[in-house]
C-alpha cells in the first residue's frame, strides 16, 4: 500500500502540468509607485544647507556616492554619516571597496539607527593591508524596513593601522 501511495505521488508530481504565467506587473508610469522618494530637506540638517531625506515603503538600498583616486594603503577606512530616522525598522551604512578587480564590503551592523531616533553618528570601517590600494569606494545606506531616514555630513576618513 505504501509503495502504491509513493508511486501515485510521483506520478502526480511528474505528470502535473507546470503552469507558467505572469504573477505581477509593475507599472512605472508614475514614480510614486516605486515606493521611494529622495529629496533635499533644508529644514532638517546637521551642517550645511540641508540633508537628504529618504522615504520608503519597503526595505531598500541607496548608493550615496563613490570616491575614486584614493592614494591609501595600510590603513583603516571609516565611512561615517549622521543619520536621523522615523522607521519601522533600522538603517545602517555599507561600504564597498574595489581592490584589484575584486569587490569587498563592510557593513555597520553594530552601528545602526532604529525606530524614531534623533541625529546619530553611525559608521562602518574597512581595513586595508600594506599593498592594498582601492580603485574606488562606494558608500551605501541600507534601510531595513519602511519609513523616513535623513542623512547628512557623510565623511570618509582614514586612520593608521596599529
Amino acid at each position: 500500500m505504501k509503495r502504491i501511495l509513493v508511486a501515485m505521488f510521483i506520478a502526480l508530481f511528474i505528470c502535473s502540468p507546470s503552469v507558467a504565467g505572469e504573477l505581477k506587473k509593475l507599472n512605472l508610469d508614475d514614480k510614486n509607485d516605486l515606493g521611494l522618494k529622495i529629496e533635499n530637506d533644508a529644514s532638517v540638517k546637521v551642517e550645511g544647507k540641508g540633508s537628504i531625506k529618504i522615504s520608503t515603503l519597503w526595505p531598500t538600498t541607496i548608493c550615496l556616492g563613490q570616491v575614486t583616486e584614493l592614494d591609501i594603503e595600510n590603513a583603516r577606512l571609516i565611512y561615517k554619516a549622521d543619520v536621523k530616522s522615523q522607521l519601522d525598522g533600522s538603517a545602517l551604512l555599507e561600504m564597498w571597496v574595489h581592490l584589484g578587480g575584486g569587490q569587498y564590503f563592510s557593513r555597520g551592523l553594530n552601528s545602526t539607527v532604529t525606530g524614531n531616533s534623533n541625529w546619530t553618528s553611525i559608521q562602518t570601517p574597512f581595513m586595508l593591508q600594506k599593498g592594498q590600494r582601492p580603485d574606488k569606494v562606494t558608500l551605501i545606506l541600507i534601510i531595513n524596513g519602511k519609513g523616513t531616514v535623513w542623512v547628512d555630513n557623510i565623511v570618509l576618513t582614514k586612520e593608521p593601522l596599529n
